[in-house]
């Protein structure tokens, strides 16, 4: 105790020594030492410089600065010697009883948990409200829907597959409602395939049963729509141009631009279109190209020059048959190949 007593004592005339007070911090006696060693080293070159006071600094800056390093580890070696204690004692209740209560819902401290079991407890009760006004709808508005009924069954009997159920509910819902009634092989049984035997005959009689009644796919129905479109555009860019003179007036082709202009707009609708068939066509084959406006316009203007020769050369050569050979005339033959001609870019 004594010697204990005097070490303290000893601390103290350090600290004021060093002009401290017990309780500061290391960088605080690193710097009151160095403004005392500047006043009494005795290299310093001070008035005050004294080399007996200065082994005195030194000693009780060392003295301090380890007592300080000494306190610093003492008090992280007391924060982990408790966080070990808390740790050795935290799990001491068994652990099967932390689920007790709140349902087994949740982690952490009771609190917390207990803050989650009420988050878990209000989302259950709006999920069975919501349930509950659902079903109420349904008894309300579908008592007799066979898509209901038909839903309730499968969900029995668990069917994982939803395209499945669509597909079942559409044709039970169809049924009820006498869509089939009026198909031409109704109540007659399904003629057996017996073709190849490397396809499934259930897939084969369906898609016959489609075919029969008229279903197309609609890639299908979109390519005939683009060729009945882009002949009627044709057909009228070219009765436009017959209703033109030739050679055309200012005020005629100032009309006949304005029909270029009408065509041109009509063909970029008409390659969007194509754009929406290039994308469901199932071949890549049978995927069309954009049409180009001004080849279109080229290609009315060369069958109309061939029409109006082919005029010129009939109206010169009248058709004269020599009744005993029974041959046509040179006249006859050359207005012939013309109208080839003409038959040949109508089918291009």
């Amino acid at each position: 105790m004594m010697s204990t007593h005097k070490s303290k004592r000893n601390m103290r005339e350090y600290y004021e020594l060093l002009n401290l007070d017990e309780g500061c911090s290391a960088d605080d006696v690193r710097e009151s030492f160095r403004k005392l060693a500047k006043q009494y080293h005795p290299d310093g070159g001070s008035s005050t410089a004294d080399s007996a006071t200065f082994i005195r600094i030194e000693e009780a800056y060392r003295k301090v600065l380890s007592h300080l390093i000494g306190q610093t580890n003492a008090r992280q070696s007391k924060v982990e010697d408790t966080e070990e204690e808390e740790e050795k004692f935290k799990y001491k209740t068994p652990q099967h009883r932390h689920y007790l209560s709140f349902e087994g819902i949740g982690f952490g401290t009771p609190s917390q948990r207990e803050k989650q079991y009420r988050q878990f407890r209000a989302d259950r009760a709006t999920e069975q409200v919501m349930e509950y006004q659902k079903q109420k709808l349904q008894s309300q508005y579908f008592t007799d829907s066979v898509t209901v009924k038909d839903v309730r069954h499968s969900k029995e009997r668990k069917i994982t597959q939803a395209i499945e159920r669509l597909v079942e509910d559409l044709i039970q819902e169809s049924m009820a409602k006498g869509d089939f009634d009026n198909l031409s092989g109704k109540g007659k049984p399904l003629k057996k395939f017996s073709g190849c035997s490397y396809i499934d005959p259930m897939t084969h009689n369906l898609n016959r049963i489609l075919i029969d009644n008229g279903y197309q796919p609609e890639w299908i129905l979109m390519q005939k729509e683009i060729k009945d479109t882009i002949d009627q555009l044709r057909e009228a860019i070219l009765v436009s141009r017959k209703k033109l003179g030739n050679p055309m007036t200012s005020a005629e082709q100032k009309q006949w631009n304005q029909v270029c202009e009408q065509f041109q707009e009509n063909i970029k609708k008409l390659n969007k279109r194509i754009n929406d068939f290039n994308l469901i066509v199932p071949l890549l084959t049978r995927q069309k190209v954009h049409f180009d406006a001004q080849k279109e316009i080229a290609r009315t203007q060369e069958i109309y020059t061939t029409l109006i020769k082919t005029k010129e050369v009939t109206d010169k050569n009248p058709n004269n048959t020599d009744p005993g050979e029974g041959e046509k005339t040179p006249g006859v033959k050359t207005g012939f190949f013309n109208w080839m001609n003409v038959w040949k870019f109508i089918k291009i």
